[in-house]
């Protein structure tokens, strides 16, 4: 494994201890119960209702990140999971839970592949 792929291993699990601590956060905020009497209800309802979407969100990316680190435990990161070709190193750095290669990714995104 290169430097920078272990580097990317590093950076991986910090992130996914970052995620898992802010999803905790989030879950308990979301766990206190509103003042039923209170006027800003509506508020705190809107609150919640986008503390949610960042928890589905937080949960998404670490989802990816822990997809990304059985591939590098199993031998199979940095490979295409369409196409089987090697993704460029500086993909991966770029965006290190990439599970396909450029070409194959803009494929999916129906994009035109200019070579």
């Amino acid at each position: 494994m290169s430097q920078d792929i272990q580097g990317i291993a590093a950076r991986l699990r910090t992130r996914l201890d970052e995620l898992s601590a802010r999803a905790e956060q989030i879950e308990a905020m979301l766990r206190e119960a509103l003042d039923p009497d209170s006027e800003e209800r509506a508020v705190e309802l809107a609150d919640d209702e986008a503390l949610a979407g960042i928890d589905v969100t937080l949960r998404n990316e670490m989802i990816a990140v822990e997809h990304a680190i059985v591939r590098l435990e199993s031998g199979e990161y940095g490979r295409c999971i369409a196409c089987g070709e090697p993704i460029a190193e500086a993909r991966l750095l770029a965006l290190p839970t990439a599970e396909k290669c450029l070409d194959c990714a803009n494929a999916a995104n129906g994009r035109a592949i200019g070579r």
